[in-house]
C-alpha cells in the first residue's frame, strides 16, 4: 500500500500502481470527469500514469493552469495527428501550449496552407476527437527512438533526441499518430470538444533565420461548445479595441522606420493622456511622502557593474558608446542612479524612510520580432520610485504600497486583479539570482507575512524572482477578459550592500537598509495600451484628450460658440470648436467616432438662453443645461476623476 496525501493534508491509502484517475474515481466519479491532468509532488503528470510510492497529490481540472496546458498541449497533438492524415510525411518540430491555446511548427514539403485548408484541418480534428482515442505513454531506449524517427527521416525529432539520454525518453501514441514527447497529457481526445484553428505563420527551425521556414499552425481548444464562442467573440471585441488600431485613429501614438523600431513617439493627443498620469502619480506620492527627482539618461558602465545589471542583463541593454576612453550605457533602468541619490548625503534613522519618485525613461533593446505596439517597446517611461527602509518599518511601507494599487485600481475600474509573488529557485544561486539564500528565505517570509495580513489575493510562482529579491508582480484583466502585467512591487536586499548603502541607527551604528523598488502605474507604454483596450478608447473626462468639442449648428452660431469655448477654457477643461460648414448630423457623427466625452450643440436657442444642449458619449442627448452649471459639474467630475 501506498499513501497519498491531499492538499488539505488528508491521507488515503492505494494500491500501489493506482493511477490519479483512479484516485479521484475514489472520491466520486463526477470528480473524475473533471480530471484533466495530475500533479504528483509538484511535478504534473498524467492522470493514468501509475503511482508506485507515496506521493502527494492534486488533481487539475480546467479552471487551473496547469489543466489548461496539458489540454492545449494535448490539442497540439491532435492537431498534428489532423495534418498527418492529409498530408503524408510530413515532419513535425515542437507543439507547445501557449497562454491562449497551442501551436505545432512543421514541414509540409513547400506545401503552404490556405484559410480553407485551415478548415479542413480542423473539421479532420473534429472527427479524430470524437474517437476518444486514450493518450498512451511509453519509454523507449534511445537507440529504439533513434531509429524510429530515422525509418521516418524526420531530421526534426531526430535534432532534438540529440539532448537526451536513456531514461528521459518518451513517446505519446493517440489514434494512428505516434510522437516524442515528455507529456504530460489528458486521458483521452473525446475530452477535446470545441476547436478552432485561428492562423498559420511561418517560423525559423529553432528561430534561426538562417534555418529553413517551418509552417506554424495556431490553434484553440475547449471543454465545451460555449466557451469556445465566449472566448471567439472576444477575440471580435479585442480586434476593435486593438491598442494600435485606436492609437492611429484617435491620434495617440505614432511610430517611424526613421526614428526606429519600437522608439515611440507621443501625438498630442497622446501627451495629453501622459500629462494626466504623471499629474495623478504625483499627487498621490506627493500625499505619500515621496520627494521627486530627475537622473540622466545615460551611465558608466561601472555603474551597472556594480549594481549587478550588467552581467545578468547585458543582452537587453543596448550596445556600450566609448568617449573618454570610457563606457557609457543608455540607462535600461533607473534603480542605480536612484542609490547614489540616496548616497549623496548622510542618513539617520530620522530620515527613514526615505522615498523618492521619478518618471524616468529608460531603455531596453527588445528582440524586433518581441516588439509590440506598446507592449513591448525600446523606449519606455518608467512610474518608478524607490523606499529605503529598516526591516521594522518594511512591512508598513509595503503595505502602502499594496494599498496605492488597489487606490489606482478603483479610479481605473479595474474590478479583475491578482499579485503574484515571485520567489527565486535555490538551483539557479548564484546564476541567475544572488547567492544569499538566507536572505531570500527571510524576504520572501516578509513579503508573505505582508500580503497575507494585508488580505490581498496572490499567487506564489517559483523561479521568476529579480535577481536581487522576491518581488510582486501586478496581473490585471481589462473589461473584455485579457491579462496584463502592469508592474512590479520589488524587495531588495542585494544592491544596499554592492553600493554600500548606511544609515545611523539609534544606537549611532551603520545600518544597512532593505530597498523596495515600486511602479504602480507601470510605464507610460504599457498602460495606455492597456487603457486603450479598458476603455475601447472611451476614455473618462479627466483622462480625455478632449473633453468637450463644441457643435454650431450654423455659422450665425459661432461667436456664441467661442464664448462657449473661452469659458471651459478658462475653466481648465480641455475643449474645441467644430466650426466647419458641415451639416450638425456629420459634426455629432465625426465626434463620437473620435470618443470625445462631451458635445455641445449649440444653435438660436441655445444662443439666446445662454444654454447649451448637451450629448455624453455614450448616453446620448443630456437635455439643455445652463453653461455655467454644466462647467461647474464638469469641473467636480474632473478633480473627483469619475
Amino acid at each position: 500500500m501506498i499513501k497519498i496525501t491531499f492538499p488539505d493534508g488528508a491521507v488515503r491509502e492505494y494500491q500501489e500502481g493506482v493511477t490519479g484517475m483512479e484516485v479521484a474515481k475514489s472520491i466520486s466519479e463526477g470528480l473524475a470527469r473533471k480530471v484533466l491532468a495530475v500533479k504528483i509532488n509538484g511535478e504534473v503528470w498524467d492522470a493514468t500514469r501509475p503511482l508506485t510510492s507515496d506521493a502527494t497529490i492534486n488533481l487539475l481540472s480546467w479552471d487551473d493552469a496547469d489543466g489548461k496546458s496539458t489540454f492545449w498541449h494535448s490539442s497540439a497533438h491532435l492537431l498534428a495527428e489532423a495534418v498527418e492524415s492529409i498530408y503524408p510525411g510530413v515532419k513535425f518540430w515542437v507543439g507547445p501550449p501557449i497562454e491562449k491555446g497551442f501551436y505545432y511548427d512543421m514541414d509540409l514539403g513547400g506545401t503552404s496552407v490556405s484559410e480553407d485548408q485551415l478548415r479542413d484541418i480542423e473539421k479532420k480534428m473534429i472527427e479524430l476527437s470524437r474517437q476518444g482515442n486514450a493518450y498512451i505513454r511509453k519509454e523507449v531506449p534511445k537507440a529504439e527512438a533513434i531509429q524510429y524517427f530515422s525509418e521516418k527521416g524526420d531530421e526534426y525529432k531526430l535534432d532534438l533526441l540529440k539532448g537526451l539520454n536513456d531514461g528521459q525518453i518518451t513517446f505519446y501514441t493517440q489514434g494512428n499518430f505516434t510522437d516524442l514527447c515528455r507529456g504530460p497529457h489528458i486521458p483521452n481526445t473525446g475530452l477535446i470538444k470545441a476547436i478552432k484553428l485561428t492562423s498559420v505563420a511561418g517560423a525559423y527551425w529553432k528561430g534561426d533565420e538562417k534555418n529553413k521556414m517551418l509552417t506554424r499552425v495556431y490553434g484553440v481548444t475547449f471543454p465545451n461548445q460555449k466557451e469556445l464562442d465566449e472566448y471567439l467573440q472576444m477575440l471580435e471585441e479585442a480586434k476593435k479595441r486593438d491598442h494600435r488600431k485606436l492609437g492611429k485613429e484617435l491620434g495617440i501614438f505614432t511610430t517611424n522606420d526613421d526614428v526606429g523600431q519600437g522608439l515611440i513617439m507621443w501625438m498630442p493627443n497622446g501627451t495629453v493622456i501622459i500629462e494626466e498620469l504623471e499629474k495623478l502619480a504625483k499627487e498621490t506620492e506627493s500625499a505619500a511622502g515621496y520627494k521627486r527627482v530627475v537622473t540622466p539618461h545615460i551611465a558608466k558602465e561601472n555603474l551597472y557593474l556594480t549594481s549587478g545589471h550588467l552581467p545578468y542583463y547585458a543582452d537587453s541593454m543596448f550596445p556600450p558608446m566609448e568617449m573618454d576612453g570610457e563606457k557609457y550605457y543608455l540607462k535600461a533602468m533607473n534603480c542605480p542612479h536612484h542609490h547614489k541619490i540616496f548616497d549623496a548625503e548622510p542618513k539617520s534613522y530620522r530620515d527613514m524612510p526615505y522615498r523618492i519618485a521619478e518618471y524616468g525613461t529608460c531603455y531596453r533593446y527588445e528582440q524586433s520580432g518581441e516588439l509590440f505596439g506598446l507592449m513591448r517597446v525600446r523606449c519606455l517611461h518608467m512610474n518608478d520610485a524607490h523606499i529605503y527602509c529598516t526591516k521594522e518599518q518594511f512591512a508598513e511601507e509595503f503595505k502602502a504600497v499594496n494599498d496605492m494599487y488597489i487606490k489606482y485600481f478603483k479610479i481605473f475600474g479595474i474590478g479583475k486583479y491578482v499579485m503574484r509573488l515571485s520567489l527565486h529557485d535555490p538551483e539557479k544561486l548564484g546564476q541567475k539570482y544572488v547567492n544569499e539564500p538566507a536572505l531570500w528565505l527571510e524576504t520572501e517570509a516578509m513579503v508573505r507575512q505582508v500580503m497575507i495580513e494585508a488580505g490581498v489575493p496572490f499567487v506564489e510562482v517559483k523561479g521568476e524572482g529579480a535577481f536581487y529579491g522576491p518581488k510582486i508582480d501586478v496581473q490585471i484583466w481589462s473589461a473584455i477578459g485579457r491579462e496584463f502585467t502592469l508592474a512590479t512591487n520589488q524587495v531588495d536586499f542585494a544592491q544596499p550592500l554592492r553600493f554600500n548603502l548606511s544609515f545611523t541607527n539609534k544606537d549611532n551604528q551603520a545600518e544597512t537598509p532593505l530597498i523596495i523598488h515600486r511602479a504602480p502605474l507601470g510605464t507610460h507604454e504599457r498602460f495606455i495600451g492597456f487603457l486603450l483596450e479598458h476603455y475601447a478608447g472611451k476614455f473618462p473626462t479627466w483622462l480625455a484628450p478632449l473633453q468637450v468639442k463644441i457643435l454650431p449648428i450654423s455659422d450665425k452660431f459661432a461667436d456664441y460658440g467661442k464664448e462657449v469655448l473661452a469659458m471651459l477654457l478658462k475653466a481648465g477643461i480641455r475643449a474645441e470648436m467644430d466650426d466647419r460648414n458641415e451639416k450638425i448630423g456629420k459634426k455629432i457623427r465625426d465626434t463620437e467616432l473620435m470618443k470625445v466625452p462631451y458635445m455641445f450643440v449649440i444653435g438660436e436657442k441655445e444662443m439666446n438662453e445662454r444654454m447649451v444642449a448637451v450629448r455624453k458619449q455614450g448616453a446620448g442627448d443630456q437635455g439643455t443645461k445652463d453653461i455655467s452649471e454644466i462647467i461647474s459639474n464638469l469641473k467636480l467630475e474632473i478633480e473627483e476623476r469619475h
